[in-house]
């Protein structure tokens, strides 16, 4: 079976490539041209009762003329992005890129392609795609829509470049729609040249290794009321940023018996002659934590993705409401972010999320255990998962338990439901909600 896929995946990058390539040499004629060969080629077979094979010749060697022509390309340029340092899948990502000149010569008729890195996927990759592919059920009465090519980076819009004087410069404006979150890398810049009959590219490739960082896609959402209450943090905000205890600094005052030694003010004590401590001021806020379900054993998987992308949209939503949030969730390791009120900014938490990748060898415990831990100091949870199984009910069982305020937000595949998990659900007095994939925002919209 093995040496099947082999070839399949082998014919999957060469027909891949070659279309890739043929998409970027031609130009729309140049691809009815090639297309006419194809046809006249076909049907021309017979030279004795059909005069096509004519018709092939002519287009055959307008596309040789084409081709012979681009060797005689042999201009030079420098090419400069000002690329912004993120952007945002499924939202066009416009920016400048200056072109230099670098011959005595002047260019006209040029155009802007860029480079990205090769998207197709290793064997391992591919192989694990098509067998996710073909163990997923789809129920009958739900429409058949085409998945997106989980591999592709990202679509590129080429920009015609403005005449360039000998030794010029000039600036053409661009814009590329990255599909995916993650980190873009764009290789280099290509310069193209149609030849006189307008079929062919001439290439011209200019090195410009220059990377972007995508964040995930975002969902608007309604005003929530979010779980929980405005409840003591011990130790205040820097407690969130730093080990060990720490308070909020008010003002001096005099010694006390009782007070801790580590409260004197030494200076002011030496200044005075008397003992002086800081006063410090409980802190009280509302602090809640985003729960992050990442076991999915499909690298690629649709509901992983939209998971984070509903995770970044709470996330944008919740900083806004000056609180703190946690954001758990499980990938090499455990791991705990804090943002909100003076620490971390939304957009640093986007930019962990674009990064975050499922999680294939460990048990959803993991994620059970960091979240147990972490529980006391949090106002409410707001919790996401990509199925709903016994191991997730029993977390959220004992979160009730523990009188914890909870956002339960279940992905379900197009038509799907909880039940396919083989659990029924539990009361959760109207804090658990199902995510169906294709009606998330306008789910979330209805969410109060």
């Amino acid at each position: 079976m093995k040496p099947i896929y082999r070839l399949f995946y082998l014919s999957y990058r060469v027909i891949g490539g070659a279309w890739y390539w043929a998409r970027r040499r031609f130009t729309t004629a140049g691809l009815f041209v090639a297309g006419g060969i194809i046809v006249t080629g076909a049907t021309g077979v017979d030279i004795e009762n059909t005069m096509t094979y004519q018709a092939f010749t002519l287009l055959f060697a307008f596309l040789i003329f084409g081709f012979v022509s681009s060797f005689f390309f042999r201009a030079k340029f420098s090419a400069t992005r000002f690329l912004p340092r993120v952007g945002t899948a499924g939202q066009p990502l416009p920016y400048r890129v200056e072109i230099k000149n670098l011959t005595a010569k002047p260019q006209t008729g040029l155009t802007l392609l860029e480079n990205l890195t090769d998207p197709r996927p290793t064997f391992a990759e591919w192989l694990a795609f098509q067998m996710a592919e073909s163990k997923r059920v789809r129920p009958f009465h739900v429409a058949q829509r085409r998945r997106r090519n989980p591999f592709r980076l990202a679509t590129l819009k080429p920009a015609e470049i403005p005449p360039l004087a000998a030794y010029g410069e000039a600036e053409a404006t661009t814009e590329i729609l990255p599909l995916r979150r993650g980190i873009l890398r764009l290789t280099g810049i290509t310069v193209a040249r149609p030849d006189p009959l307008g079929l062919f590219h001439s290439f011209v490739k200019i090195s410009a290794a220059q990377t972007v960082l995508i964040l995930p896609k975002r969902y608007p959402l309604p005003p929530i009321a979010l779980p929980g209450a405005v409840r003591y943090q011990e130790g205040g905000v820097a407690l969130a940023a730093n080990v060990g205890r720490s308070e909020e600094f008010v003002a001096l005052r005099d010694y006390r018996h009782g007070d801790p030694l580590r409260h004197i003010h030494w200076r002011s004590w030496a200044r005075i002659g008397k003992p002086i401590v800081k006063e410090f001021e409980d802190e009280f806020f509302v602090r809640h934590a985003l729960v992050l379900d990442t076991f999915d054993t499909e690298p690629n998987s649709e509901i992983l993705e939209e998971a984070i992308s509903i995770g970044a949209s709470f996330a944008c939503t919740i900083l806004t409401q000056e609180s703190l949030l946690d954001l758990l969730f499980v990938g090499h390791q455990s791991y705990c972010f804090t943002a909100g009120r003076g620490l971390a900014h939304a957009d640093q938490i986007l930019e962990i999320l674009a990064s975050v990748k499922n999680c294939a060898d460990k048990k959803f415990a993991t994620l059970e255990q960091l979240v147990l831990n972490h529980v006391s100091i949090v106002s409410g949870c707001i919790c996401i998962f990509q199925k709903w199984d016994a191991a997730r009910r029993i977390f959220i069982e004992k979160l009730k338990a523990l009188n914890v305020p909870l956002l339960v937000l279940i992905i379900v595949p197009p038509g799907g439901g909880i039940s396919n998990a083989g659990e029924s659900a539990v009361e959760t007095d109207g804090s658990l909600h199902v995510l169906e994939i294709g009606k998330i925002e306008e789910t979330l919209a209805k969410l109060k």
